[in-house]
């Protein structure tokens, strides 16, 4: 893989810092010397290319700092953010694990995302290495993307406090063309998806799907690892936590995403005094109906309202239903008005979502309308359904072409046309070499066994 596919390639990325590190390496591309001075100033810190080693506190405590954009190897993406090489960072869990010293681990972990190759294979260290000792991962200002695929993978995950950003679980793949550009390209290729790209032009409608395709399976990918390593369905992961967004503090802890809040030291001290505790793996807990800080607030009605106790005394008056379209007509009509259009909309959104799905990816009509039409079925949920569907009808394609292939003949052991077997033929020239003299060779043209 070249540097241009890396960079217009699949990424778990916050999109702000993924424009960030295009543009520096489009610099780079163009053969213009990248100025490390004026990236110093606009990241407001200096570069670094260096991958911290795991430290070991006299309790038995071993805490890795990961900080920054992840890659696979440690480069100018290190230098740019901080970076995590996500080889060097398995490589430093692992010898963790079998360092004697060592009987639990704090991964610090603060990362917007990253190129999401690699990813999966420090998940998965991660998730071996948490089997073995007490493993868990912290944060203190932000888990996005790819940084909590890697994340999830640990026995629980810990903020230090209510504004660290977790989440954006999400893949984008962005390009950029020149259509204006004094240079031209011709390519001469085989096969048809061999130059769909082109550098030059936005994508063609086939080109976006194939696209889409791709980015549609890493996400399936994140997810289904998400939810094997939080104990959760995919679905589940689909419906709560896996939209993009981005979580804080306690709206964390309800998505699932989080599972408590503490600081390094007592998170480090915690797990010295008994790391039993963190042996075991924690599942997500989804605590639905959590009111949102960031909710917009209800529009300020004027009707003349009766007394109401408040919530605290035991004789309150519950507000039900009736008691809303009764005492405050106005505020009432005016909601119902706006949920019944917020919930026409969001209806027409959610069903042009789900049959969209379908486009560069014909045969599935029929299964993509019964879910656009269900009331129920997201287009996250459409594009696994669709997925399984095309394993499917790959695997049963394949199960009838070996069908309808005819058996495969197997070599009789006789010999052909009532030829003498092979052993006997020698049989009889080595006689005939005792009786009468010569060569095997010469024996075998005698006999008429050879020309």
């Amino acid at each position: 893989m070249n540097l241009r596919d890396l960079i217009q390639g699949a990424w778990a990325l916050e999109p702000a810092m993924l424009s960030e590190i295009q543009a520096i390496y489009e610099t780079h591309l163009r053969g213009d010397k990248i100025d490390l001075a004026a990236v110093e100033a606009r990241l407001g810190r200096p570069l670094s290319n260096e991958q911290q080693e795991y430290e070991v506190n006299p309790d038995g405590v071993a805490v890795l700092q990961l900080s920054g954009v992840m890659a696979p190897k440690a480069n100018l993406f290190a230098r740019v953010s901080g970076g995590i090489s996500t080889q060097a960072a398995a490589r430093q869990i692992e010898s963790a694990i079998v360092d004697q010293r060592v009987k639990g681990m704090v991964l610090v972990l603060n990362s917007p995302g990253g190129n999401v190759l690699g990813v999966p294979e420090l998940a998965q260290t991660i998730f071996e290495a948490a089997a073995q000792k007490p493993l868990v991962a912290f944060s203190d200002e932000q888990i996005l993307s790819a940084g909590y695929w890697a994340a999830s993978s640990a026995n629980g995950i810990y903020i230090s406090s209510n504004v660290v950003s977790i989440g954006s679980i999400g893949v984008v793949m962005d390009r950029s063309y020149e259509p204006g550009s004094s240079k031209r390209q011709e390519s001469v290729a085989a096969g048809k998806y061999k130059r769909m790209v082109n550098a030059s032009e936005p994508l063609s409608k086939e080109a976006r799907a194939e696209v889409q395709a791709d980015v549609d399976y890493v996400y399936t990918l994140f997810v289904d690892d998400v939810a094997r390593f939080r104990g959760a369905s995919s679905e589940q992961v689909l419906q709560h936590m896996a939209d993009g967004r981005v979580f804080r503090g306690q709206n964390a802890i309800n998505a699932g995403l989080v599972d408590g809040v503490s600081t390094l030291d007592d998170l480090v001290a915690r797990m010295a005094a008994d790391p039993s505790q963190f042996a075991k793996r924690r599942k997500a807990v989804f605590a639905l109906g959590k009111p949102s800080p960031s909710a917009g607030a209800a529009p300020k009605d004027t009707t003349p309202k009766r007394e109401v106790k408040t919530m605290g005394d035991p004789n309150a008056t519950p507000i039900t239903r009736a008691s809303l379209e009764q005492d405050h007509a106005p505020l009432f009509a005016q909601l119902r008005a706006e949920f019944l259009t917020l919930g026409a909309t969001q209806e027409r959104e959610r069903i042009q979502a789900v049959l969209a799905v379908g486009e560069g990816l014909p045969g599935h009509d029929t299964l993509l309308k019964g879910l656009a039409y269900d009331g129920n079925t997201t287009a996250e949920q459409a594009s696994m359904a669709v997925l399984t569907a095309e394993k499917t009808a790959r695997a049963a394609a394949v199960a009838a072409h070996k069908e309808e292939a005819p058996p495969v003949q197997k070599p009789s052991a006789a010999p052909a046309n009532g030829a003498k077997a092979k052993d006997q033929q020698v049989a009889e020239a080595q006689a005939y070499v005792k009786e009468h003299g010569g060569t095997l060779v010469a024996a075998f043209k005698e006999l008429g066994y050879a020309q």
